[in-house]
């Protein structure tokens, strides 16, 4: 699997040029991170082409994490220039601390300009993140109304776009970017496994086993609950087989569709019918 997750399409080359040559004209960034998996659905090129440009980290999807970890992932990414907020934007929970911290992070900067005499103008963001980390519903929300593309698929925001919100933001919407390889094989797979990554590029089979056997460790009582199991095999193979069976998911002779029962699993999870869970854990 690790092998087949290292990518990086001309488009997204492209993007990570464009967002350097239009950093120069925002106040603020706006970094989209799953809450589910905040250091790995952080691009390490972000933090080179942001450097101490003040940034907001908010942390969507935070509905599918582990609150209590969410929480603490939330102190530990705040610094001098870094505030950090946790959204769902489906329900549009967190949304209203978008505006104020995007303020407060700029307040300084703004004050100055009132200093010279100028006109106070809305605050001018733009919106990073990876693919399908939610950019497009985020902006879509804080918005009011429907500007840009959404899909359960990622790479669907193409180029660049300025869009007005009726309060004291203007937003520039990006492409998402990934970056050119995973160094570790975990990210790769906690990318495929929260849709990060495109499924015609990874071996969603190997993901669902993999996803499987860190459920057996943190939440095994969900699976049995989710799936009507009275065991569970420590064999994930067999455990896939298993869930498989249960739906009915069956071709000719009775046998399991092992390609179908991994999507099930890996559409479960993706959606929080596995539970609330956070694969990546808050430094200690």
């Amino acid at each position: 699997m690790e092998n087949q997750i290292q990518w990086f399409p001309g488009h997204m080359a492209k993007a990570k040029r464009q967002v350097q040559e239009a950093l120069k004209l925002v106040d603020v960034a706006f970094e989209l991170l799953d809450a589910r998996v905040p250091v790995s659905s952080s691009n390490p090129m972000i933090d080179q082409i942001l450097d101490q440009k003040p940034r907001l980290v908010i942390l969507n999807k935070s509905d599918l994490a582990d609150p209590n970890l969410t929480k603490l992932w939330l102190r530990a990414l705040e610094k001098p220039h870094i505030k950090a907020v946790a959204l769902d934007t489906l329900k549009g929970e967190g949304l209203k601390e978008v505006p104020r911290a995007a303020a407060a992070l700029v307040a300084e900067q703004m004050a100055k300009l009132a200093a010279k005499g100028r006109r106070p103008r809305a605050i001018r963001c733009m919106v990073l993140g990876i693919p399908n980390v939610g950019k497009s519903t985020f902006i879509n929300r804080i918005v009011g109304r429907r500007v840009t593309k959404t899909g359960d698929l990622p790479g669907v925001t193409k180029g660049q776009q300025w869009i007005r919100t009726e309060g004291s933001l203007e937003l520039l919407d990006t492409p998402g970017i990934l970056w050119p390889k995973f160094e570790d094989p975990q990210v790769g797979f906690k990318l495929a496994v929260t849709g990060a990554i495109k499924e015609q590029v990874i071996d969603i089979y190997e993901v669902a086993l993999k996803l499987l056997q860190w459920l057996l460790e943190h939440d095994p009582n969900k699976l049995k609950e989710r799936y009507k199991l009275t065991e569970l095999s420590p064999e994930t193979s067999v455990l896939l087989t298993a869930i498989g069976a249960k739906r009915g998911m069956l071709v000719s002779g009775g046998v399991v569709d092992e390609l179908k029962a991994a999507q099930l699993v890996l559409k479960e999870f993706r959606e929080g019918l596995l539970g609330r869970h956070t694969l990546d854990l808050p430094p200690v």
